[in-house]
């Protein structure tokens, strides 16, 4: 109980500092003005005093930081900062030490100042999630809390409101801002029926929703935990810039006290110290990848963290997954061949009800084909998934299987060879279907090409792809038919979750793997590869959940634009570092030969900080890259 008091207690004390320093700099700037005013007006006494009290009240802030991040175990450059004002104060330097706490704290409050402007796109959207909404019931309409709301709720949605629940449309037409999730400003309609998700802005008239999921379980409510995923995770370059600077540290300590004792002058160790505070390392790096984070959110693509934003800089081999990445995703049922003793009817009825209990885009298809026809679906019990295989289950008292020749061959159902049945179309796919352990049915699917895979396979090229591997569980005459004449460089096909794993694995080989998906059975290779991308806010939980990086649109079309941010933010974050290292070790020099006193230094290491921090948050420009080419990339197909 006590540690956990304890822990509590620093972390308070952590969040209350976290919240002064964007304020911190007031109190030396302050006394600053002050000191300077009394100086002018012959009194020297009250104007040291006027310097040494900030710097003494930054110096306590600071050793309070020193004292967490010690127990922590994180050793920083914050100590050269308390050196050097501590020694100000111990060697009666109290203009230099006001610089020094001014500079610091200001640093400090500027860090603050871009990071919070990075971040913005990111606040925004877990602000704007809804608290309450207006639930029909009895006829009554009352304002409810969204962690009431249940499948099948009507929710009426008035003009300005946040969908809260992802839905159906069942009385009225909505007309939606999907910005929020897409980076696209343009409104769309969806007509009585059509399902709309949570987090979109209601443009339009009021019109009712049929809730189908709960908050907790929606598709904005998994992007806001994506974002406060992204928000707590450090990057690896975050880590590094933290090795480095104990490397400074010590460096920092070595020359300053080599040049006191060649000298015997404290205060050329001291004006090392104060060109040393505080650094590039520890400013630069969390504000360019925070910006970066900040930008991709800007259109539709959460990061989970600076190490993700890193990765996506540095891929060389694209694995992506067929179905709803280079197909639509939207398969149709295109016939049915049903074997003799079974009517086709019954069929559907029994395989539709078993496929409400899939995500599968195949699935989705046979359920709203069956629903189109007017057939009475039930619910289906035992339901029992095999990624990449097909689905069992009872339906009515009756075992159905809905599958693949994998999963079918295994329970020892043999099969007519569905080839024939095509209607020569090698792209077509197939789906068996057994009941009671019986061949029943061969259902003939088609999933077109996405318009536009042809020209996105160029892009991500263009961004620094250099292989390209589609693995897909279909059969191969599928996905060859498919591809035909797209720039792959390998096909895979007939794979189940186990050999996709392994297409990752090995393709490390060739460079660090990005692997694109958006089912359950892409789960495993998501998780296996250097950087996971999952496709749609509304695929499956467990893509989402073994991902790097959510693509908040049911398109590739952010992927290129994406991976142009992550290495612009990490290229000038490494410049930022650089630059700033270079110029802090130059002015480190001067000031251990003498050229530099302590306050010249603290005023040249301001300058170097304000650089570095305004240099890193370049990246919320983003040279070449408008927002008018941002939203033509997000038009849905």
């Amino acid at each position: 109980m006590a540690v956990g008091s304890t822990a509590t207690r620093w972390r308070g004390l952590t969040a209350l500092l976290l919240g002064l320093r964007g304020w911190l700099a007031i109190l030396p700037l302050i006394g600053l003005c002050v000191g300077l005013s009394a100086q002018a007006q012959g009194q020297p006494g009250f104007a040291a005093w006027a310097w040494t009290l900030p710097t003494v009240t930054v110096l306590a802030v600071l050793s309070i930081r020193i004292a967490i991040s010690l127990a922590h175990g994180d050793i920083g450059l914050d100590l050269v900062a308390a050196l050097s004002m501590g020694g100000t104060v111990a060697l009666s330097q109290p203009l230099a030490g006001v610089v020094i706490a001014l500079m610091y704290a200001g640093g400090q409050s500027l860090e603050a100042y871009a990071a919070g402007r990075a971040g913005r796109a990111m606040t925004a959207l877990v602000g704007r999630q809804p608290r309450t909404a207006l639930r029909e019931a009895g006829g009554v309409v009352s304002d409810v809390p969204v962690e009431l709301l249940a499948p099948g709720d009507r929710i009426l949605v008035r003009v300005g409101d946040v969908l809260p629940v992802d839905g159906c449309v069942c009385a009225g037409r909505a007309v939606l801002d999907q910005a929020s999730l897409t980076g696209e400003a343009r409104p769309v309609t969806f007509e009585l029926g059509a399902a709309v998700v949570s987090g979109t802005l209601n443009v339009g008239a009021p019109f009712t929703l049929v809730a189908e999921r709960r908050a907790a379980e929606s598709t904005y409510a998994g992007i806001v935990r994506l974002v406060e995923s992204a928000r707590a995770q450090k990057a690896p370059m975050v880590r590094m810039a933290d090795r480095y600077s104990l490397v400074f540290l010590a460096l920092t300590l070595l020359l300053a006290g080599i040049a006191w004792a060649a000298t015997a002058d404290p205060l050329r160790a001291l004006a090392v110290l104060v060109v040393a505070t505080p650094c590039p390392l520890i400013l630069a790096v969390p504000v360019a990848l925070v910006s970066g984070l900040s930008r991709a959110a800007g259109i539709g693509v959460i990061v989970k963290g600076g190490g993700a934003l890193e990765a996506l800089a540095k891929v060389q081999v694209l694995v992506i997954d067929k179905t709803g990445t280079l197909t639509l995703g939207r398969a149709r049922l295109k016939s049915a061949f049903v074997l003799p003793s079974f009517a086709e009817s019954d069929i559907l009825r029994l395989a539709a009800s078993l496929d409400q209990a899939s995500g599968h885009p195949t699935a989705r298809a046979l359920v709203e084909d069956a629903r189109g026809r007017g057939l009475a679906l039930v619910p289906p019990t035992a339901v029992t998934e095999l990624p990449g295989e097909g689905i069992r289950g009872l339906v009515a008292g009756r075992q159905v299987e809905v599958g693949g020749l994998r999963m079918m061959h295994a329970r020892g159902i043999a099969f007519p060879p569905p080839d024939g049945i095509r209607g020569g179309n090698a792209a077509a796919a197939t789906v068996l279907v057994a009941v009671d352990g019986m061949p029943a049915a061969i259902l003939v699917f088609e999933d077109p090409l996405r318009p536009d895979a042809a020209r996105l396979l160029a892009e991500l090229r263009a961004s620094g792809i250099a292989r390209v591997v589609l693995a897909t569980g279909d059969r191969r005459a599928v996905a060859d038919t498919l591809v035909a004449g797209l720039t792959i460089d390998e096909v895979a096909a007939d794979l189940d979750p186990a050999d996709k794993t392994a297409i990752v694995a090995r393709e490390r080989a060739n460079g660090r793997v990005m692997m694109v998906g958006d089912g359950i059975n892409d789960a495993p290779a998501l998780a296996a590869a250097d950087l996971g991308v999952a496709l749609g806010a509304r695929g499956a939980a467990a893509a989402a959940e073994a991902a790097d990086i959510v693509l908040l649109v049911d398109s590739l079309a952010p992927l290129p634009r994406a991976i142009r941010i992550a290495r612009r933010a990490r290229a000038i974050a490494l410049q930022s570092v650089l630059a700033g290292l270079g110029l802090s070790v130059a002015g480190m020099v001067a000031a251990a030969l003498g050229y530099l006193s302590p306050l010249q230094g603290a005023l040249l290491q301001e300058a170097i900080d304000v650089a570095v921090i305004l240099n890193a948050m370049r990246v919320l420009g983003g040279s070449g890259e408008g927002a008018a080419e941002g939203l033509a990339s997000l038009r849905p197909s």
